[in-house]
């Protein structure tokens, strides 16, 4: 069974950083696409940034230049650095999979992680 398991999230300071990692455990053979995704109060879950495997990546446009987003197939995690930063950065964010084939080549779509809290305040 895959999990999806997130770690890093916290408090920090305007201008501050934060690293988010994200494991997915079990027993995969390949996954298309991570991504990280948010969810910020009173409004709907959005995209942060994904990386593809080929490594491709995209950010939405109010993270452009301040969060990198990688991937490490070998361990099956994918990180986001945050710097720069903003009180509305703050959220739940949420680690993503779309798409992974396991040990027996079953393809599974969509997994979450639980979600982890960033609070950026002074």
């Amino acid at each position: 069974q895959v999990r999806l398991v997130e770690s890093g999230g916290g408090l920090a300071q305007p201008g501050g950083s934060l690293r988010l990692s994200c494991y997915a455990s079990g027993n995969i053979f390949s996954i298309r696409t991570m991504g990280w995704y948010r969810r910020l109060p009173g409004k709907e879950r959005e995209v942060v940034a994904r990386v593809t495997e080929l490594g491709a990546t995209e950010y939405a446009d109010s993270v452009k230049g301040r969060f990198t987003i990688s991937r490490d197939d070998a361990k099956n995690t994918v990180d986001l650095q945050m710097n720069s930063l903003k009180p509305e950065d703050t959220g739940v964010y949420y680690c993503n999979v779309d798409r992974l084939v396991d040990e027996y080549q079953e393809v599974e779509y969509d997994f979450w992680g639980q979600g982890t809290q960033v609070i950026v305040s002074s």
